[in-house]
Parts: structure tokens; sequence; C-alpha cells
């Protein structure tokens, strides 16, 4: 008896001229998205080009069965595409089709920018940090975006062990101290090195509570924010009462682990790269004259309007600079998963083009200007500064 084949028909050589028949004669060279749907009407593949015509006519001069364009129209029988004003405003559509639709072969194919890691506080009844290239599926809390994925890994490495955090695999059963259940095992389980050593506290063999161990990640959290000197403070309050009990070995292993942390603080700040730096006003010419003015802010477009032109286009775009930069965000390097792909595009936006960077200005202040007779809060507009230019196309 034959196995059914699970194998998706590939398209036919004729519904393929049909496919390139219509955009030959439909499509226009300028900036867009377009989608591939299957014959069920999957969207397989989001794209976007400034020249999305002669982009769409490329795929059907795929030399090879293996390339990526051939690929995608094996799957699929038809094409549609959507005008925008820009290139800009095309990967920012891309971007946000690509989230909702979650075509399989953007997936398939997606790749992260590889300049930029975040550290993720893995969720887990002991949570551990992680160094990951971009956004998780979870709602777990990502810090950064930091540069230099080896030298980051290595600063984690060493805050796991100045605060006795774990870093063992995440299928680890955790039996802390507080757990009944451990009080019923005939035999401790041996610790792993780490914990022998003192670099753990041991959350897998009941070496500490559930609570002890919750506050070393609270300290970790703290600590990556930046803002925070608590998990300095505390291990110094540990080691000047360590000193003053006369428990000098301990008191010594406090001053190592005070001094590497103080250490570490430095090199977070290095490879962090400033968010802050992301905030400004961005105005793109558009095609054929639909040039557009974008509110960007922590590394995401918060708001979208046309140049100001007549009185009443100035007064609209004064209250959306107000409404986005005229309140006070988040204290926290914490970013939110669902900011973290666009935050990645945009730093690469920028970084490719950083001639980009002389079409910005920043909304520095927010002052009162009187309009008609009323009073609307309007921007003070200031050149982005050189140093932050320099860093963001860094």
């Amino acid at each position: 008896m034959k196995r059914k084949s699970l194998r998706r028909p590939t398209t036919s050589d004729d519904q393929l001229a049909i496919m390139r028949a219509s955009v030959k004669a439909d499509c226009k060279d300028r900036p867009g998205i377009y989608r591939m749907h299957s014959a069920d009407g999957e969207v397989v593949y989001v794209g976007k080009s400034k020249k999305i015509r002669t982009r769409l006519l490329s795929y059907f001069r795929c030399s090879f069965p293996e390339d990526k364009g051939a690929r995608i129209l094996r799957d699929a029988v038809r094409i549609d595409w959507e005008y925008v004003p820009s290139e800009f405003a095309a990967l920012l559509l891309e971007l946000q089709q690509i989230k909702r639709l979650r075509p399989r072969f953007n997936v398939a194919m997606k790749r992260d920018d590889r300049n930029f890691v975040f550290i993720k506080v893995v969720k887990s009844p002991a949570p551990k940090l992680m160094v990951v290239r971009g956004a998780s599926d979870d709602s777990a809390p990502h810090y950064g975006p930091f540069q230099g994925a080896q030298a980051v890994n290595e600063a984690v490495r060493e805050l796991h062990d100045v605060l006795s955090m774990r870093d063992c695999s995440l299928d680890t059963r955790m039996h802390f101290a507080d757990q009944r259940e451990l009080f019923q095992m005939m035999t401790r389980t041996p610790g792993c090195i780490r914990y022998e050593v003192k670099k753990c506290l041991g959350p897998c063999v009941g070496g500490c509570t559930e609570s002890e161990y919750l506050q070393r990640v609270a300290l970790a959290r703290a600590f990556l924010d930046g803002r925070d000197d608590g998990p300095i403070a505390t291990l110094r309050n540990e080691m000047e009462v360590a000193s003053e009990k006369m428990e000098f070995e301990r008191a010594a292993s406090m001053r190592d682990k005070l001094q590497r942390l103080e250490a570490l603080k430095e090199q977070f700040f290095r490879f962090r790269f400033a968010v802050e730096t992301l905030s400004f006003i961005y105005t793109v010419p558009g095609y054929g004259g639909e040039d557009r003015v974008y509110l960007i802010r922590r590394g995401r477009v918060r708001a979208e309007d046309i140049p100001p032109k007549a009185e009443r286009d100035h007064r609209r775009l004064a209250h959306l600079t107000e409404a986005v930069y005229g309140t006070t965000e988040r204290d926290t390097a914490q970013i939110p998963t669902h900011e973290i792909d666009e935050l990645l595009l945009l730093s690469s936006w920028f970084r490719r083009f950083p001639a980009e960077l002389e079409r910005t200005v920043r909304a520095a202040d927010v002052g009162l200007t009187p309009v008609t007779g009323s009073v609307v809060r309007a921007p003070k507009l200031v050149s982005l500064p050189s140093e932050h230019r320099a860093a963001i196309s860094a």
C-alpha cells in the first residue's frame, strides 16, 4: 500500500505565468509590501521593497529550485501588494504583518539582528539569567539591548557567581529548603560543583528557601536596571556584618564579590545600547510627495503624521508631540517583549543608513506656544546631538 504524501502540491507553470502577468500589468515600481497566498488562502510569506514591481518580478527569475524565491513560489498561487510612502514605512508595515499573520516562510527564514543581545530572566521556580538574541514567545523580562554576545555571556556568568544564582539546565528539578516533600527524601541529593564551592545557593538540593533565592533574583534585576545599587549595597552590608562578627573569611569573600560586582556594573554600562538615544522626531520623504513625520520614543514609533503646513497641522503635531514626549515612562532598562522586534528594526535601520539621522530632531523640551488665542503645548525641536548620532550609527 502506498503511503499518502504529506507534501503540498507545487504551483503549476500556468499559474506562475498568470501571477507574473498580473505583476507586470498592475504593479508599480514604488515602495510597498506584498503577500504570497497559498491555494487554501494562507499567507505563506510577507515581503517589502522600495521598488515592489522589480522585487516581485525577480521571484520569477530564480535559477535554482533551492533559491528562497523559488521555494516560496512553489507554495503560492496568488500575490497581492500594498503601497506605502517610503521604504521605512514598508519596513514598519512588514513587521506588523509578520507579527500578526506569522507566515511560515518568514518564521523559518527569520534572522535576528546579530549585533544585539538581551538578558532574559527565564521563568522558573528558581529563575536564572540567559543571553538571547531576540524576543521570546513568552512574557519573561528582557533587559538590554547589549552589544557583544560573548562578553555579555561572560558577564552574566560572573553575575550568577556573585549573587550565587543557579546556571544549570532548565529541566533541573528544584527542591527548596522550605518545601515539605524535601524532608520526605531518604537521602540528600549531592550538589553540583558550584554549590560545593559556594557559588550557588543550591535551590535544587535544599540549600536555600524559595524566598532566599528570589531575593537574589530581585538583586540581579535591580542591578540590570542600571539605576539601583541595591546588590552592591547588600553585599557591602553583608561584608561589614561579617567583619563585625570577626568572620573574616566570609568578609573577605563578600569583599571580593563586591569588587567584582562594581566592575560588572561598569562593564554592563559599556555594553548597554542607549535605548534613550532612539527618541526623536524623524521626517521621511515619501514617493510622490507623500512625506511622513514619525514620533519615535525609546526605539518605537509612537505616532505618525504628515509634515505640518497649515496652522491646524502645526496644532495637531503639537498635541501629538505632547502625548508622546510629555509623559514620564518607566524608569527601567527592561524591554517589553512586544517592543523588541521594532527596537531592533529601528536600530538596524539607522546603523545601515546613518545619513538618515540628518532628518531627525529631538523633542528635548515641551514649551508653551499661543495659537489663535488659545494656549497649546508645542515641541521645542533641537537638533539630535552628534554624540547621539554616533551612538546610534556605531
